[in-house]
């Protein structure tokens, strides 16, 4: 029996929760809504909120799992990717309380508890399976084959997926994060702008070019029409993720051909957006694919995906020594 406490801390949410036996018991979130005014995340202020939230969190992540610490059997904590200064907050605080309570610390890559975030509930894909992993820093197609093997076959060349959201609403006006935003604004409008696929060669993405273009679509509408996007937004919204989701899922399917899996699942934030979430499940019954969409709780930073991610470490006795250090940049 394993009752693991787990720790996230990679960007700005601070999420503890408790893991026993592969189940969540908790899984609590504090979320800064102070960046919102900045039009985006500042690390400085991330990592010192960071401070603030976390033992209020942790112990809220105790109380309502019904734990005691003296119960805990290993402390799990995201070592990166991520933010330096927030992940150093996080990996400190395991550290410190893995040697009070002298129990293993287990380090969790962050992307990879994103896809193993499919295994807190049912139903649970087989392996080998495909995921696509979709967030404001990273765009991803994984081949998943164990717990522990994982492989990258695409990724983004340049931006992020929930990037081009972000940043194509910051243009318009929305407040940050434009991602969920843009996708209610979306299920209201139709897609009749079209933008431009970029021709990426292989199962990488870019989104970089589609920014631009959108710019400068934005820009000409704009001098015929100073009112353009007030009197547009719904529709520009549906076109810009008609056209991010039609990549994604171009990718995907490639990536299916090749590999032969019909296995596929997606996660991360973007997995939250509801017309990928759509467009998968339609796409499967058409390429006859089994697939796996991640609870809304489990899409978006959370310590529930890093406890799961640690309970098949702890089960394999993959235990951390007190010498790590973050890694901002760390690699599947």
């Amino acid at each position: 029996m394993s009752i693991i406490l787990a720790i996230e801390s990679s960007c700005d949410d601070t999420s503890a929760a408790i893991i026993k036996n592969g189940i969540a018991l908790s899984n609590v979130t504090a979320t800064q809504k102070i960046h919102e005014k900045y039009g985006g995340v500042v690390p400085e202020v991330a990592s010192r909120k960071h401070q603030t939230n976390i033992i209020p969190v942790v112990k809220a992540a105790l109380d309502e799992a019904g734990v005691n610490q003296k119960e805990l059997s290993a402390i799990a904590v995201t070592r990166g990717p991520g933010l330096l200064g927030s992940l150093i907050v996080g990996v400190s605080f395991a550290k410190a309380l893995a040697l009070s309570l002298n129990i293993p610390i287990i380090e969790v890559n962050h992307m990879m508890a994103h896809v193993l975030a499919h295994f807190a509930e049912d139903p649970k894909p087989k392996f080998p399976f495909l995921c696509l992993t979709v967030s404001g820093g990273h765009t991803q197609i994984v081949k998943i084959s164990s717990p522990s093997e994982m492989e990258i076959l695409g990724t983004t060349i340049d931006d992020a997926a929930g990037e081009a959201f972000d940043k194509t609403g910051k243009i318009m006006g929305l407040k940050y994060p434009a991602g969920p935003e843009m996708d209610k604004l979306a299920q209201k409008g139709k897609p009749i702008f079209k933008f431009t696929e970029p021709k990426i060669d292989g199962l990488n993405f870019s989104f970089s070019g589609l920014k631009t273009s959108i710019l400068y679509f934005l820009k000409a509408q704009l001098k015929e029409n100073p009112n353009f996007i007030d009197e547009n937004l719904e529709d520009i919204c549906a076109s810009v993720q008609d056209r991010i989701v039609s990549i994604l899922m171009n990718k995907l399917k490639k990536a299916s051909n090749i590999t032969g899996i019909n296995e596929i699942a997606i996660a991360g934030g973007v997995s939250a957006n509801s017309g990928l979430r759509s467009t998968l499940e339609s796409t499967g019954i058409i390429e006859n694919w089994n697939t796996y969409i991640p609870a809304f709780q489990y899409c978006t930073d959370n310590a529930a995906m890093i406890g799961i991610a640690a309970h098949y470490k702890f089960d394999a006795k993959d235990f951390s020594d007190l010498s790590m250090v973050p890694d901002a940049r760390m690699k599947i």
